[in-house]
């Protein structure tokens, strides 16, 4: 066994670090994951162009199911894939970029998007995303 102490600030090992460093885009992510979660319970397809003119429940089942190879590829473009820096940097403006488009679409009588709980996700995301941005990765 090696007596060499690790370099790493408090001795963690460099995944441990790297976790610690993007924590507020970690953060902003999990908003946007729990804002998705309740875009089934407003219905956030009513909403959205193409998926608007299918009838509920095929507008529901198609929203839920294209989710499955959008967060697949958002797992898969996180630390350690190779240019995850810049992944995380594109999200991070998409998701306050993601404000700007509810806000658009705040009007539509078909949106559901009202009570608190959706906008704290809504914004949520918006501000861990700028304030990792801020930071700086």
């Amino acid at each position: 066994m090696s007596s060499k102490k690790s370099s790493a600030p408090f001795g963690l090992p460099g995944k441990q670090i790297a976790l610690m460093e993007n924590i507020l885009f970690y953060l902003g992510l999990t908003f946007l994951i729990i804002h998705e979660m309740d875009a089934i319970r407003c219905k956030e397809w009513r909403i959205l162009p193409l998926l608007s003119l299918l009838d509920d429940k095929n507008g529901q089942t198609v929203f839920l199911f294209m989710h499955i190879p959008l967060f697949a590829w958002i797992f898969y473009s996180l630390p350690p894939h190779p240019g995850s820096d810049l992944f995380m940097v594109a999200f991070d403006i998409f998701m306050i970029i993601h404000i700007g488009l509810h806000l658009l679409l705040l009007k539509n009588k078909k949106n559901e998007f009202k009570d608190w709980i959706s906008w704290l996700l809504i914004v949520g995301a918006g501000v861990f995303g700028g304030l990792h941005l801020w930071v700086g990765t």
